[in-house]
């Protein structure tokens, strides 16, 4: 599941549930950059565009690649997930704000995953030291 888990990162991270969010402040503050936002000032932000940033995600950031999100284990060779803090990734809020239904949303996108393939049969794709050949 660690990779189905990574997998469910991956995608909302290219395609978020909510493209954009908004926030308006109820009371004067700066924010990290040093931009003053005052009382009633309406803050968007949006992490679709967020999830493409080169600056954040690397060159490759337009590749579908759920190993970005796992690093492996010295000693066990087992792929461990490694989240992202919740302002670069924030498909579920952040801070305070974050959302209550994180891990239960996880929880039933794994399940949804886990119907969904057990018909099927997943092979390794190298067995025995021998990778497939493309032709």
């Amino acid at each position: 599941m660690v990779y189905t888990h990574a997998s469910l990162c991956e995608t909302m991270r290219l395609y978020p549930p909510v493209s954009t969010d908004t926030k308006e402040a109820t009371e004067d503050d700066v924010l990290p950059d040093g931009i003053v936002v005052r009382k009633g000032t309406r803050v968007t932000y949006h992490p679709c565009a967020m999830g493409r940033i080169e600056e954040l995600w690397g060159s490759d950031w337009a590749e579908f690649k759920p190993e970005r999100w796992l690093e492996r284990d010295g000693l066990s060779g087992k792929w461990n997930f490694v989240g992202k803090d919740s302002y670069t990734y924030p498909v579920f809020q952040a801070s305070l704000r974050i959302c209550l239904g994180k891990e239960l949303a996880f929880l039933q996108m794994k399940r949804v995953v886990a119907s969904v393939l057990r018909p099927f049969k997943v092979m390794p794709a190298i067995e025995g030291g021998v990778e497939p050949v493309f032709l």
